[in-house]
């Protein structure tokens, strides 16, 4: 598969394994110890080092916003990963089409509606991955900063990584805090941010079939398609896509948002949209 190999990143909260950034992107959240997932609690990987090559390309000029057209960007091979659709150059970084969502439904053997209805919630109908081309939506978690900058073996700082350029307002905030945090500890502040238009922790890019954090960090700031992609081995590798295939929605929730997700109706309202696209076949 073509990736491009510009890599930015960007900041939200938690309330399970993700959260929905439709309802957090201007609001800071606390992480709730007993309401974590499964999967958050007792399945975090281990950590993967990065080669001194991986260490330079995080800190480089690849942290700057591309300034050329997507489709120009040069781009680079993930194995595992679903070639990108040709139709998705123009808007790799601003929406989802429908053909990305047939290839991923396909993949995961479920319906077209039952994962646009996952989406919505879980994204937000906004839809919104980047804060600009090559530049992903994110949230820096400050604890979970702690608790992997303590446990990796290499402590060693991204001295020289700079905020992108262009940002302002609650992304400016987030990438800020990111990249003070990387230079002091580059390992932990990468596995203790939350990625892209589904909010998946770093540490989750095993689950995410990715070799490294940094390979992790890569796909999410390649295109809104490779976060999809991401998202899709993240729910496969964890137990969750039998829920998708069943309807199970408050089974999936429970996974993927945590014990508290009755109390926030992701699992009703995942119902509601599924229920919506399904009528709209």
């Amino acid at each position: 598969m073509k990736f491009s190999a510009i890599l930015l990143l960007p900041a939200m909260m938690w309330a399970g394994v993700a959260c929905g950034q439709g309802e957090t992107v201007e609001t800071v959240k606390t992480v709730d110890e007993n309401s974590l997932s499964v999967v958050d609690a007792a399945n975090h990987p281990e950590e993967s080092v990065l080669t001194e090559s991986e260490a330079a390309e995080l800190v480089g000029v690849v942290l700057n916003s591309p300034k050329v057209a997507p489709e120009k960007v040069k781009s680079e091979s993930f194995e595992g990963f679903a070639q990108r659709p040709a139709d998705d150059e123009k808007t790799r970084y601003s929406s989802l089409s429908e053909a990305d969502y047939k290839l991923v439904a396909k993949e995961l053997g479920v319906e077209v509606a039952a994962i646009k209805a996952v989406v919505e919630i879980e994204a937000g109908k906004s839809l919104h991955g980047f804060y600009a081309p090559g530049v992903p939506v994110i949230n820096f978690d400050a604890s979970m900063y702690r608790t992997y900058a303590s446990k990796v073996s290499d402590k060693s700082g991204f001295k020289n990584m700079k905020v992108p350029d262009g940002l302002s307002g609650v992304a400016l905030k987030e990438w800020t805090q990111l990249v003070n945090a990387c230079k002091k500890n580059g390992q932990g502040g990468l596995m203790g941010t939350f990625w892209g238009m589904f909010q998946i922790g770093g540490f989750n890019y095993k689950q995410c079939g990715c070799s490294s954090v940094t390979e992790f960090v890569k796909l999410m700031s390649d295109s809104e398609f490779a976060q999809l992609e991401l998202f899709a081995k993240f729910i496969s590798n964890s137990g969750m896509v039998k829920d998708l295939r069943s309807k199970n929605w408050a089974a999936f929730a429970r996974k993927y948002n945590g014990t508290s997700y009755a109390r926030r109706g992701y699992h009703t309202r995942m119902a509601a949209a599924y229920s919506r696209y399904k009528s709209k076949k």
